[in-house]
């Protein structure tokens, strides 16, 4: 793949929660494509089906119709073992809460769900991944140690260790203050622009959602646009018009 090609796409997808008088339908046909080496933040009102995309599209849940596609590979025809190599090979995931190990140091967090996996993470795979999120100085640190902002970086770090071709990223500033999650965002912006990482985040907050390339909006299931070089303001603007007429 090379920049500008599509890392992830889904195509007419639906998924709906629920059996018949009660269904809910958390994505209605929805297909939107993100490409690779881009930062795409995904926001809409809540409950509008963001995390559900993201689920969808990470292979995490499937899809009751249509299709997904993910770094080349179609995901219906996939079995559950299939799925979980997939995913193991080729995403990263960030989420709210950082679960890390309170007793395990920066660097045995990042190196466990390798260990977790059979395998040996080499020193310097793990010393690599902690340097590209500017915590050189935190490897042999615990989480009690750190900031809020230091711990979701070592989260990322752990995402990042298998050099993932795309990172999932669900409301990751979300446990945050203002000055943490601007330093997590400089770091995912950075990722980006200097390895070409593909992000996919979904975040309800505006300024966070400004440090990515473009804006998908969600409402009630379905895609409702989107925003290319978003500003706070214009993200913010946004999102209040699709909450009210929602």
């Amino acid at each position: 793949m090379h920049k500008g090609s599509t890392m992830v796409r889904l195509e007419a997808v639906s998924r709906g929660f629920g059996k018949r008088d009660n269904r809910v339908n958390a994505l209605d046909e929805v297909t939107v494509d993100f490409p690779e080496g881009v930062f795409t933040a995904v926001m809409g009102p809540s409950g509008s089906g963001k995390s559900t995309l993201l689920q969808c599209a990470a292979g995490i849940d499937r899809v009751d119709s249509g299709e997904v596609e993910l770094a080349g590979a179609k995901l219906a025809g996939l079995s559950e073992a299939a799925l979980t190599r997939l995913r193991r090979q080729h995403v990263g995931f960030v989420f709210q809460t950082f679960n890390l190990i309170p007793s395990l140091t920066a660097r045995q967090n990042v190196a466990l769900p390798l260990m977790l996996a059979g395998k040996k993470p080499r020193r310097k795979d793990v010393d690599g991944a902690l340097d590209r999120l500017g915590l050189s100085e935190r490897k042999g640190h615990r989480p009690g140690e750190m900031s809020g902002g230091q711990q979701q970086r070592v989260a990322i770090a752990r995402a990042l260790l298998t050099r993932p071709k795309v990172l999932f990223a669900d409301e990751p500033t979300g446990a945050l203050d203002s000055k943490s999650s601007r330093q997590v965002m400089e770091q995912l912006r950075e990722l980006v622009d200097r390895d070409g990482q593909t992000i996919i985040m979904v975040t309800h907050d505006p300024v966070a959602a400004s440090v990515s390339d473009r804006i998908v909006f969600l409402a009630d299931g379905k895609l409702a646009g989107w925003l290319e070089s978003p500003t706070p303001e214009l993200a913010a603007e946004r999102i209040t018009k699709l909450e009210q007429s929602w």
